[in-house]
């Protein structure tokens, strides 16, 4: 019998993918949750290898899938969690360094395609840079075809052995519009208002950025370039939502320094952050397909982010892009456009535009779907 990847006929047995998820970050999450609805609403069997808490934040079994609960580490228990799940699956889909590593483990002797998508790339620095050069040498080598969500990882990937690595943009899912009637816009300035009123921001500007509290993110450089708007009337103030490592050093600095600027920790309200920031700006050291920066443009909110990895790629010149690291450029980038309502106007549209032209997400699904078929047809019977 042949395996399908559509709606299955009488005689023929659907295409069984087993998904699996490591950590959980906000992008891949959501890509697994959309590809494993996708796939379900085609007729594909799909299996869902995540951490329980995984599974729940982003309602993994809503989508169709059966969830199978595989811890995060690599121990033996893990792999072989993950091997048994994987006993009748046609194919493999792993997301992420780590999961992709326990995948290879969990396949070893098996011939079962290997999918693997490099959603971001892990940093390291010494001893643990050349491990990190191994562990993303073995599994480039082992997968039948590597997925990257922007070029520079494609090029990465190829770098360490892959045989085929593919571009493949992964889309953060867009937010549904609102209604457009008079009350869903008066509800949304009452939501803006309440949000700036809980942040400190009534009657002065919002900057916004979303992300882990980690040294690449560039929150250091980012504190830095707020001295430089101390002087600035009104003060705009700058929130940082997330939480990480370096909280304790950079609250410090902002109460030693008087800087505008709060941590708010986590947030399960970034939307309407967003719908009340000014700017929105992205200092990382590297991002792939920065949920931030899609979320932003979505949102219609002026982007100022660091010509790093995807992101040039992936926003276009529908935001003001910097340097990585310097200050004074990210400074002036946000300076120049809190002083010009009309050059923000022209960034929103921009920024319209630019998403208008990622991909949708049937159309991500459709392109992953084409990849299985690819890698199972040849052993059909």
């Amino acid at each position: 019998m042949s395996h399908v990847s559509s709606h299955s006929p009488h005689g023929q047995i659907p295409l069984h993918t087993v998904q699996v998820l490591g950590g959980g970050s906000a992008g891949s999450s959501a890509h697994v949750r959309s590809l494993a609805a996708g796939l379900a609403a085609r007729g594909v069997r799909v299996t869902v290898c995540a951490p329980s808490e995984a599974a729940g934040a982003y309602d993994l079994t809503g989508t169709g899938a059966r969830h199978v609960h595989v811890a995060r580490s690599s121990d033996p228990a893990s792999v072989a969690a993950l091997r048994m799940a994987c006993v009748d699956a046609d194919l493999v889909h792993a997301h992420g360094l780590h999961a992709a590593l326990r995948a290879v483990l969990a396949l070893t002797g098996r011939r079962i395609p290997l999918v693997v998508t490099w959603h971001t790339r892990a940093h390291a620095e010494g001893a643990r840079a050349r491990l990190l050069h191994l562990l993303e040498r073995r599994v480039a080598k082992a997968a039948a075809v590597v997925l990257g969500t922007s070029s520079d990882l494609v090029d990465r990937a190829r770098s360490r052995g892959a045989r085929d690595a593919r571009l493949a943009p992964v889309t953060f899912p867009a937010p549904r519009a609102a209604a457009g009637t008079a009350g869903a816009v008066e509800d949304a300035e009452g939501l803006r208002h309440k949000a700036l009123a809980e942040l400190g921001a009534v009657g002065r500007p919002l900057i916004v950025t979303v992300g882990t509290l980690e040294r690449q993110r560039g929150h250091d450089v980012l504190l830095e370039a707020a001295r430089a708007w101390r002087h600035l009337d009104p003060l705009p103030l700058v929130v940082i939502a997330g939480e990480g490592p370096e909280r304790a050093a950079l609250q410090r600095r902002i109460e030693s320094e008087r800087l505008p600027v709060r941590l708010v920790g986590r947030r399960d309200d970034v939307p309407e952050m967003l719908a009340a920031a000014d700017l929105v700006v992205l200092p990382s050291s590297w991002e792939s397909r920065s949920v931030l920066a899609q979320e932003a443009l979505h949102a219609r909110v002026p982007l100022v982010a660091t010509a790093v990895g995807g992101i040039p790629e992936l926003v276009g010149d529908a935001a003001a892009l910097v340097p990585y690291g310097d200050a004074e450029a990210l400074a002036t980038a946000v300076a120049r456009l809190l002083a010009d309502p009309a050059l923000r106007e022209r960034l929103k549209d921009k920024g319209t535009a630019q998403a208008a032209t990622w991909p949708t997400e049937d159309e991500t699904v459709t392109q992953v779907l084409s990849v299985y078929d690819e890698l199972t047809q040849p052993f059909a019977t």
